[in-house]
């Protein structure tokens, strides 16, 4: 339903940045910095649950290994609770 409404990879990835004060570039670069590591995190935690996309292309496309994405999921699943992040939002 999300990628009928036009949500992407791209749009997740520039969401999160948004909410944790990244540009899209810093996100996708590596690093274990805590900003990067959240933005990552609901990265992965949207495009796997909200997306439907698989853990493996995910893990491609942020340079990461696919058992990082199952976890960086989880962190993702509490941040967003803890903080009421929504992937729905400005793009």
């Amino acid at each position: 339903r999300l990628r009928a409404q036009g949500y992407d990879f791209q749009k997740v990835v520039s969401r999160a940045g948004e909410l944790i004060g990244l540009n899209v570039e810093e996100v996708i670069k590596p690093g274990k910095q805590p900003q990067r590591v959240q933005a990552r995190s609901l990265v992965c935690y949207w495009a796997v649950i909200e997306l439907g996309l698989v853990g493996t292309s995910v893990a491609k496309m942020l340079g990461m290994s696919q058992p990082a994405v199952s976890k960086a999921v989880q962190r993702g699943r509490r941040l967003a609770a803890d903080k009421g992040y929504t992937l729905r939002g400005k793009l």
